[in-house]
């Protein structure tokens, strides 16, 4: 009844998300860094997505996502003769990002203006720490990767993770992962990880401005104009702002 075409199946956000790069990248366009809230973060797979694309990332990251230190190194335990041979293995067990980010220190963090707000400057305290991701989804890709079961030699890839501790807090309150190396300015890690403010603010224009959320039809087709027609007119507006010698009719 609402004329869904046949094949159209449920997709995962970072299924869609990676669809979308790609049709950027078949337009000749490529993303200089994508980033993305805590729901894209945490998906390994969609991590992987980007990296197979070429694509660099600063994605926020759960505070609860567990990794390794940078220095850590895995052990082979002796083979006990009986099964299959045991795989490498970290002899301590992974902790959470928020645990690694106290244990540095708050000596570690330096303060970091990003833009000017409303209210003036907008600074906090960050540092730079490099991690081993460890949850289920990357032990399995790195194994994957690394040959299967008898061919891993059981290193997990180093991520760049990005931490806030503000001024006055007891504990970080912000996490991001990224692909860029840890000798990337922290400026401008800060600077990709605090851009999703205009995304937010993207999203607000469209539904209170253009009219995104005002849709109350039910078909595929009806739908599809509607927002097809939204993003025009903001995509129309946001070119406009990009060129400041645009004439405003008075």
């Amino acid at each position: 009844r609402a004329g869904v075409p046949g094949g159209v199946v449920h997709r995962e956000k970072w299924r869609l998300a990676l669809g979308l790069l790609d049709t950027l990248a078949e337009w000749q366009l490529k993303a200089p860094v994508v980033v993305a809230d805590a729901g894209y973060g945490v998906s390994t797979l969609f991590r992987l997505g980007l990296e197979q694309r070429g694509l660099s990332y600063v994605l926020a990251l759960s505070g609860k996502e567990v990794a390794h230190p940078e220095d850590a190194r895995p052990h082979q335990p002796a083979y006990g003769g009986l099964g299959p041979p045991t795989l490498a293995r970290y002899r301590t067990p992974p902790r959470a990002v928020s645990v690694l980010a106290a244990e540095a220190g708050a000596q570690r963090f330096t303060e970091v203006t990003w833009r000017q707000g409303s209210k003036g400057a907008m600074t906090s305290r960050f540092a730079v720490l490099t991690v081993r991701p460890a949850g289920k989804q990357s032990l399995a890709a790195a194994q994957e990767a690394g040959g299967g079961r008898n061919g891993w030699d059981g290193v997990l890839p180093a991520g760049t993770l990005l931490v806030e501790w503000p001024d006055g807090q007891d504990a970080p309150t912000g996490y991001w992962i990224s692909n860029l190396p840890a000798t990337t300015p922290v400026a401008d890690l800060v600077r990709w990880a605090k851009m999703r403010w205009r995304i937010e603010h993207d999203y607000r224009e469209l539904k209170h401005g253009l009219g995104l959320d005002h849709f109350e039809g039910r078909t595929w087709r009806g739908w599809h104009h509607h927002v097809t027609l939204v993003t025009a007119a903001q995509a129309f507006l946001t070119l406009r702002r990009l060129d400041p010698k645009a004439h405003t009719p008075a």
